[in-house]
């Protein structure tokens, strides 16, 4: 059953992740900045830093809802197959330079949307 839940958790996270970087790319130019992929990190670890602080924090959730939620919905939503690619890709077009920018906006700014997340989880639940 928990492989059941993972799975459809990431089926979602799957669909939901790509309909944003859809979405995104519409509105921007894909080709400059990957902000797809920055988004869907940074959404990802807000949400995975909100909810790790409820379920330590106030034991909310239970099993079948964490694996449904984090492993497979947020895993699914948030993983950074995508971010190794695009960097690649925009090192070999733009620089390293470019790419670099590129780490560092992804992975600065999503530890500190998992610390976010928690001092919201924190400010709103105590």
């Amino acid at each position: 059953m928990e492989f059941l839940l993972v799975g459809l958790g990431g089926f979602l996270g799957t669909v939901l992740r790509y309909a944003s970087g859809l979405w995104l790319a519409a509105l921007s130019d894909a080709h400059q900045f990957p902000l797809g992929t920055l988004f869907v990190n940074t959404l990802g670890c807000l949400l995975i830093g909100f909810l790790s602080r409820l379920i330590e924090r106030h034991g909310l959730l239970g099993s079948t809802q964490r694996h449904f939620l984090i492993p497979g919905l947020i895993g699914g939503f948030t993983t950074f197959s995508a971010f190794g690619y695009e960097t690649f890709s925009h090192a070999e077009v733009h620089g390293l330079w470019a790419a670099a920018g590129n780490v560092l906006a992804n992975v600065g700014l999503g530890l500190l949307a998992v610390w976010a997340g928690r001092l919201l989880a924190d400010a709103l639940l105590g």
